[in-house]
């Protein structure tokens, strides 16, 4: 008899209380996830197991046919697992895909680009202390900060041109927020990609000093032109969604948990700390789909058969007690600085993770300097999650700004 499975909702009440039930059923426990059976890897030794294990491919063509057949075309993981890009690739075909991306987000490229993310995130700052609104009326934070900040960061990144971006942040907008009218979001999409095809063969006609030229420069020799389209989509997607989590979703825990800005603000603990926390306590990334079995593998005696889909869920690993003990759902900037799986690991860890953290660094750091008595203007418990299974992070974040410091 087939074991019970658990339906992972799109965006239940209590997103840790899931998570709770995955992690006390097994290390990996069977799940439907928008009508697709899968294997969810719920705790943190598992997950890091899985993620690199060598019998475990991301390649969709080790998929079970039958499993393919469920995927829903507009659902939040075909976005996903369906794409041709490095994200889905191994061997030598993603070392080829990843190679021309490597070099613009090392370490040390990204450090060159704080001096613009202070410049826009400074701006930003300026925009919310103009919004017509008395200190006391509320701001969505979300929506006038967190999001555009990572949105020009990556839109300079890849050469998107200012006339273009109105347009490409409200499609975002709704590709990223609005996730309750299906119609709505498949039109936003077709209508993104189209915006970025036209800007990758504006780049074909007159090449400039962005990452679109570089990856259209390659076309026809390392890239294909479906490849160089594809990666411009996913570098657009991947570089700034999960930063406009990790934002809002620090923001929001420094602003509820007590003490815990005091001590960043004594300059007892760095805003790196605030990040890593938020990071792991609620990674931008619920779960994250899909690695296919290459053939039958046994992983902590849960027998996954050849062509099974597997489910990591790094909202679950974050808060593991096996791994971070009687901290695990709890918000400690003063613990010991401990890994987490929130950029993933091995041959797919997120190539956007300096530029990442660079940005929440730079943007709490900006945030709380120059409004010291910002609050909450919401009940935490009334903010409602995005509505879908991959990300996890709050529609909107209402906070009263009060003063501001210049």
């Amino acid at each position: 008899m087939e074991p019970a499975r658990f339906v992972l909702e799109p965006a239940p009440v209590d997103v840790h209380a899931e998570s709770a039930r995955l992690r006390e059923a097994g290390p990996i426990v069977p799940v439907e996830v928008e009508g697709v059976r899968a294997w969810a890897v719920t705790r943190y030794a598992t997950l890091e197991t899985v993620l690199t294990h060598p019998d475990l491919s991301r390649d969709i063509r080790h998929w079970a046919l039958e499993g393919r057949r469920c995927l829903r075309p507009d659902g939040s993981l075909a976005r996903i697992v369906a794409v041709s890009t490095m994200l889905n690739a191994e061997g030598d075909e993603h070392r080829r895909l990843r190679g021309p991306l490597t070099r613009v987000f090392s370490p040390r490229r990204v450090g060159v680009l704080r001096p613009r993310v202070e410049e826009i995130t400074a701006r930003l700052v300026g925009r919310l202390a103009s919004i017509p609104a008395g200190p006391d009326d509320p701001v969505d934070l979300r929506a006038e900060f967190a999001h555009p900040l990572p949105f020009e960061v990556i839109s300079d990144l890849l050469g998107i041109p200012p006339e273009r971006r109105d347009e490409l942040y409200e499609l975002d907008r709704v590709n990223t927020t609005t996730r309750d009218d299906d119609a709505t979001v498949a039109r936003a999409r077709a209508a993104q990609d189209d915006l970025l095809g036209e800007v990758v063969a504006e780049r074909r006609r007159a090449p400039a000093d962005d990452l679109i030229s570089v990856l259209v420069g390659q076309e026809g020799e390392a890239l294909t032109t479906r490849e160089v389209l594809d990666t411009v989509e996913e570098v657009f997607v991947a570089g700034h969604v999960t930063t406009v989590n990790l934002i809002t979703n620090a923001t929001r825990l420094l602003l509820t948990v007590p003490g815990q800005l005091d001590l960043i603000r004594s300059g007892a603990r760095p805003w790196s700390a605030a990040v890593e926390e938020a990071l792991r306590l609620e990674s931008p990334i619920r779960h994250f789909p899909m690695r296919y079995a290459v053939r039958d593998v046994r992983i902590d005696g849960v027998l996954i058969r050849k062509g099974e889909a597997v489910l990591g869920c790094h909202a679950s690993a974050g808060r593991d007690p096996g791994r971070y003990g009687d901290r695990a759902a709890r918000f400690d900037v003063a613990a010991e600085t401990e890994t987490h799986l929130s950029f993933g690991l091995g041959r797919h860890f997120c190539l956007g993770a300096p530029l990442g953290r660079l940005q929440g660094e730079v943007a709490l750091d900006a945030l709380f300097t120059a409004f010291p008595d910002m609050a909450l203007a919401a009940p935490p418990e009334d903010l409602r999650n995005l509505n879908t299974v991959v990300a996890l992070s709050t529609r909107t974040l209402p906070v009263r700004l009060g003063r501001r410091v210049r």
